[in-house]
């Protein structure tokens, strides 16, 4: 594994630490989490979720009995009719008119609650010995804030609350007064005590709201939604500690959806009916005046129809113009003949078949030829004249004079037919010539009456399917599920309450101990001081509890022991060796940090491998070395013979009473100059003198930020422990201590840290640094003490 890796590894062991090593707090905070959660469901009110949906018939798409109605729908008013908005009717679920029926309806500004043993239970319908009606209301008046007892005694009433000055006693039916309503109490009829068996019902009591608040109160509670995107199925729910009363109300808004419903429809109804009404007796008076137009219009132009008489006109005048040919070609043929008789001999025959449409000229021409015929023949047998000869001739002549006669009446006959049949045919020219004309206006006319007629019929038609809808109309809104109550209460809920338990509990520790690391501006472990110098750490000491002894003795395998051995083993290397005693200077930066502490103990550590330790307590501004001596207190020391008022060592030097090896040099009396006396030369030449008696010389000095005592005697060490405590000692004192090291003020430094709680050591740990572990119970084990 690479060192970056071991960094990492490192670093996240140290940004989990402070919790792990807390790991209790964390056991204890979701315990009492849980509790709480515990006793929070326990104690709370439950609050279900009702729900119910009903089908919107008619949304978004025409009535099925609007038929061809949509003709109307783009006439001003009928734009819409007969479909509706989804959209809308959420709208009008949502609406405070609905809501405020549906509360006037169930009569709901009075809640009545019974105290149970964990939580108040709200009384409804058959589950409430009594009801509470509000008779008037008293507007402007101030409502109330705290509940009303009842207390109930056979039918003596007694009404109390924190904000009436007298309690209120009465009976059962009578009106009641309050400052802000009027009620009436009465027993209920449909109480059911089965319902209720569970409950103690000994202690009850009513809040009151006004009608406005109550209504604000269920309209903010209701939940109208679709419950598909693509269907006009809405859904209403609502959240309400009484699942009963949450169902009467959303059944009950519904019902109050449909009446309204079905009275916006017959109005719909009626008003239609009434405009068509109108509308059939206009259309039917301009249908009439097309009518009389119509009428008016065939009696001018004398035509029952015009495309008939057309045809027959058109026939009348083709036939007109064959028969005027049919008569010029008689015209014609009879003056071809009459032409012929003139300048024929009156003996020659007549040509009969040419095609003369007359029967008399025929017939004449048929009895002239045989007469010549005759006359002919008797010529042949006799002379002209023979006077039967002569009597044929004579007939002969007075026929052909009849025949001729015939000829010319029949061609002005002829004439006089052509003449006529030529006015009729000028006479239906001129009508067919008419016709287009006419068949325009008559075009025109009829589709007014077309017109009219079909919107007369659509009218009647829609008046009986109004009248048909008014008798038959039907629920707009059809009920899919009549509201229901989930099992499960909403609130609270176990599940989640257990979860935010946990996560609370867990929180909770995690949110101190990280704002407590983040404003943590104090050493914790050595990690933290190695991440500060340079300088090398040389021991850890531990924490004392209050069971613990604060010096360490002979034989002694503690911790705090074991740490000052290693304290001792470190510092050794940092010594030069000499056949003259090892000065060691030991200080800190503030006072509070344990350099006494220090001082003494590793004397005694000292001492205890049978080596001669003399502390001097070189601190005569605050000495400290006679508190583990207080008998000590007034003795004569270092101040004493810095002065010279005691010119001997021996007398200022006294045994440590711990340790046979161990002397000690107290500090003496607290002079006015500290610093002119540790400065006058008589200290290095004090430790020339005791070199030659002891191994180690301990000097327990002043802390260096606030005097300048230790640095006036500093040179005179042969090495420097430089004390700081955990959870005392401020990181930015590490800077200082840096800076005089750097500047060679103190010299051959390294550092101890005190006062480390055994979470929090580097090494060791929880077990402690001796060969024999102490033995713990459960609970020390658990606290880690």
């Amino acid at each position: 594994m690479d060192v970056t890796r071991k960094e990492e590894e490192f670093n996240l062991r140290e940004i989990i630490k402070p919790y792990t090593k807390k790991w209790y707090w964390f056991f204890i905070s979701v315990f009492i989490a849980l509790i709480l959660a515990v006793l929070y469901m326990k104690y709370t009110t439950p609050v279900y979720k009702v729900q119910s949906s009903v089908l919107i018939k008619d949304a978004k798409k025409m009535s099925s009995a609007s038929g061809d109605f949509g003709v109307l729908a783009g006439l001003s008013g009928f734009a819409g009719m007969g479909t509706n908005s989804i959209e809308n009717e959420l709208e009008i679920f949502k609406s405070k008119k609905l809501v405020e029926d549906a509360v006037k309806t169930l009569k709901l500004q009075t809640s009545i609650f019974s105290r149970e043993e964990f939580h108040d239970v709200e009384l409804y319908k058959d589950t409430n010995p009594f009801n509470i009606q509000v008779v008037t209301e008293k507007p402007y008046e101030e409502l109330p804030k705290e509940p009303v007892d009842i207390k109930i005694e056979g039918d003596k009433i007694t009404l109390s609350s924190k904000e009436l000055k007298n309690d209120i006693v009465t009976t059962f039916n009578k009106t009641i007064s309050f400052p802000y309503a009027n009620f009436i109490i009465t027993k209920n009829k449909k109480f059911n005590p089965k319902k209720v068996k569970k409950m103690l019902l000994n202690d009850f009591y009513f809040n009151y709201s006004d009608f406005e608040s109550v209504v604000n109160d269920f309209q903010e509670s209701i939940e109208v939604d679709l419950v598909d995107k693509d269907a006009t199925v809405i859904g209403l729910s609502m959240a309400s500690i009484n699942k009963d009363k949450a169902k009467d109300f959303l059944n009950n808004l519904i019902d109050i959806y449909n009446e309204y419903a079905i009275t916006d429809k017959n109005t719909e109804s009626k008003n239609t009916k009434d405009f068509i009404d109108g509308r059939i007796v206009i259309i039917s008076k301009e249908l009439g005046v097309v009518e009389n137009e119509k009428e008016r219009f065939k009696v001018d132009n004398n035509i029952v129809d015009i495309p008939t008489e057309a045809k027959l006109n058109l026939q009348l005048s083709t036939e007109s113009q064959r028969k005027g040919l049919e008569l010029d070609t008689q015209i014609e043929l009879t003056n071809i003949l009459i032409n012929y008789v003139n300048t024929q001999s009156p003996n020659q025959i007549i040509p009969t078949n040419i095609g003369i449409d007359n029967s008399e000229a025929t017939s004449n021409i048929s009895a002239y030829n045989k007469l010549i015929l005759d006359r002919n023949r008797m010529l042949e047998n006799a002379t002209a004249e023979n006077p039967l000869v002569v009597e044929l001739t004579k007939d002969i002549n007075a026929l052909r004079g009849a025949l001729k006669e015939s000829l010319n009446k029949n061609i002005a006959a002829l004439k006089l037919s052509r003449n006529s049949i030529e006015d009729y045919a000028r006479e239906k020219n001129q009508k067919i010539d008419k016709i287009p004309f006419q068949e325009k206006l008559f075009r025109n006319i009829e589709r007014q009456q077309q017109i009219k007629e079909g919107l007369y019929l659509l009218l009647l038609e829609k008046r009986e399917q109004a009248a048909i809808t008014m008798a038959i109309t039907s629920n707009k809104a059809r009920v899919i599920d009549y509201a229901y109550a989930a099992q499960k209460p909403v609130a609270p809920k176990k599940m989640l309450s257990i979860l935010a338990a946990l996560i609370f509990g867990m929180l909770i520790p995690f949110i101190y101990i990280y704002l407590r690391e983040l404003l943590n501006n104090k050493l914790t472990s050595k990690h933290d001081l190695e991440k500060l110098t340079e300088t090398p750490i040389l021991a850890e000491i531990p924490r004392l509890y209050k069971k613990d002894d604060e010096l360490i003795k002979m034989n002694d395998v503690s911790p705090l022991a074991e740490s000052f051995r290693i304290l001792f083993t470190n510092v050794s290397f940092m010594l030069t060796k000499k056949n003259e005693a090892k000065v060691i200077f030991i200080t800190s930066t503030v006072k509070g940090e344990g350099k006494t502490f220090v001082s003494v103990n590793l004397a005694l550590a000292l001492a205890s491998i049978q080596k001669k330790v003399l502390v001097i307590g070189s601190d005569i501004r605050n000495p400290q070395l006679q508190r583990y001596n207080p008998s000590m207190k007034g003795a004569k020391g270092l101040t004493e013979y810095l002065y010279g008022d005691v010119n001997k060592i021996e007398e200022i030097i006294y045994p440590s009473g711990f340790n046979d090896q161990c002397d000690f040099i107290y500090s003496g009396s607290i002079p006015p100059n500290p610093a002119n006396l540790l400065q006058n030369g008589k200290y290095p030449i004090l430790l020339d003198e005791l070199k030659d008696k002891y191994d180690y010389i301990i000097l327990d000095t002043a802390p260096l930020m606030l005097v300048t005592d230790s640095f006036l005697i500093s040179e005179n060490a042969d090495a420097t422990i430089y004390v700081t405590r955990s959870e005392v000692t401020e990181k930015n004192f590490i800077d200082f201590a840096n800076k005089n090291i750097k500047s060679e003020k103190i010299k051959n430094v390294g550092f101890v840290l005190n006062d480390v709680h055994k979470t929090n050591f580097g090494y060791g740990n929880k077990y402690g640094y001796g060969y024999q572990a102490d033995k713990k119970n459960w609970f020390q084990k658990l606290f880690n003490k």
